[in-house]
């Protein structure tokens, strides 16, 4: 703001129902409804919010312009996801936390990442703005590549999938999937390491989710003893 500069959140993640960027500063907010406010893997679209009524009709202009107009259909899709937003987002972070606080405890695992976990840097930051935690989390395994892929090709409830943000669980592993075009040196500059998986934790029994990620992990073998 001093600066006279436009802040932009990309509030996906988090969804309406856990944090308001709006509310907090920012000029503009970006959704990919595709996610947790359609929450069902059935609709592609996106979405800009502002309360700034000059950034308001400039994006009108260009909307009609463009023509960037989603269907009738997928509106309807999404309003649906919408109804049950709120308590999707609880089990999901329900779910989540129980997940990252098996992960964090396992000795296969190296470090977890979870803004619900007491372990994390901003911990008090995400307490402070977010409801939740949300229902995204990212590890880093020991070992490397090898053992991520073990540990990835053993799930069984997990679906190995680029997306995030809907009722079923799934992983992804960042180094070979959506980063994968990226040279290794800038990956390594980003922290995406061959060791790092992240999980979309959905809404299914949690017990039969650590029961997955347990069994996953059993089949992956170190170099060294632990």
């Amino acid at each position: 703001k001093r600066l006279g500069l436009t802040l932009i959140v990309d509030n996906t993640f988090s969804s309406p129902a856990i944090q308001n960027p709006l509310d907090l500063g920012a000029d503009i907010v970006v959704h990919s409804i595709t996610k947790y406010i359609n929450g069902h893997s059935d609709v592609v679209m996106g979405c800009v919010a502002t309360n700034n009524p000059k950034i308001y009709e400039k994006l009108k202009f260009l909307q009609n312009a463009i023509g960037a107009v989603p269907s009738p259909f997928d509106c309807y899709m999404a309003m649906r996801g919408l109804k049950t937003l709120q308590i999707r987002m609880q089990q999901h972070t329900k779910n989540a936390t129980a997940v990252a606080k098996f992960l964090e405890a396992h000795p296969k695992v190296e470090r977890v990442i979870y803004p619900g976990l007491k372990s994390h840097p901003q911990y008090q930051v995400a307490k402070s703005q977010m409801r939740m935690a949300g229902g995204m989390v990212t590890f880093f395994l020991r070992g490397g590549i090898k053992e991520s892929r073990q540990f990835l090709e053993n799930l069984k409830i997990f679906a190995l999938a680029e997306s995030l943000g809907a009722v079923e669980s799934l992983a992804e592993h960042p180094a070979i999937m959506t980063h994968a075009a990226v040279p290794p040196d800038q990956r390594k500059k980003l922290g995406i390491s061959d060791s790092l998986v992240r999980l979309s934790v959905g809404i299914e029994n949690v017990e039969d989710l650590i029961a997955d990620l347990k069994q996953a992990l059993a089949a992956v073998t170190l170099a060294s003893k632990l």
